[in-house]
């Protein structure tokens, strides 16, 4: 009988109240082990956390290293690395399985398709753009989610623990080629767009992701990116 793979998802939140619980909820049964990798809020992201039976840990604050102290502290086979605004399909965890017992998919991992949970014509240009950047240049961000091994996981070093465009870094390591874009939508709060501007917003995405590949610090990047 083939083993059924576990998965444990791993999320780091800063002042995430606002959207965590319909994330929490959306991860509804499938996995046992969720983990809220907390970089010190000071809402109730903890009490939120703490009553869906998430467990807690505490980190330094900056996404890539929450993202490392949350992986450091899961028990799965599997690891999944979700955003605290990003609400998962009903058929997540079975979708997320079948790639995960597929012996194929060891060295592989993959993200969920790129929605917003924002009717607007804007909206669906920007999951367009999402679509075409993730298929043909193989860099998916990390409000699509990343399902990846532990043992692969560890293989590639993990993520660095940088502030910003830790996911571009670790989806680079695991290359293009090794990449699935699984069909079911993960939808992601179009809240910073709606705030900073459907078009301000990307072009800001772009401008970081140009100067990162130009070697600019992550750590000077984040200043822009807010």
């Amino acid at each position: 009988m083939q083993h059924s793979p576990s998965i444990s998802v791993v999320i780091p939140t800063l002042n995430a109240a606002a959207q965590l619980a319909a994330t929490l909820k959306s991860i509804g049964g499938g996995t046992g082990d969720v983990i809220i990798s907390d970089g010190g809020s000071t809402d109730d992201t903890c009490a939120i956390a703490s009553a869906a039976g998430a467990r807690m840990v505490s980190s330094e604050k900056g996404r890539g290293q929450q993202l490392g102290t949350g992986a450091a502290a899961a028990t799965g086979d599997w690891l999944l690395f979700l955003h605290a605004d990003t609400v998962l399909p009903e058929d997540w965890f079975a979708t997320a399985s079948i790639f995960a017992a597929a012996p194929e998919n060891a060295d592989r991992a993959a993200v969920f398709t790129f929605a917003l949970d924002d009717p607007s014509p804007q909206a669906r240009r920007m999951e367009r753009l999402v679509a075409w950047r993730t298929r043909r240049l193989g860099l998916p961000y990390g409000d699509q989610g990343l399902l990846i091994s532990r043992d692969h996981y560890g293989r590639l070093g993990g993520f660095s623990p940088i502030p910003l465009m830790e996911d571009v870094d670790i989806v680079r390591r695991i290359g293009r080629a090794n990449l699935e874009i699984l069909a079911s939508r993960a939808v992601t709060s179009a809240e910073r767009y709606r705030r900073g501007g459907w078009w301000g917003r990307p072009i800001r995405n772009i401008c970081c992701l140009g100067f990162y590949f130009l070697g600019v610090p992550p750590r000077i990047l984040v200043r822009l990116y807010r």
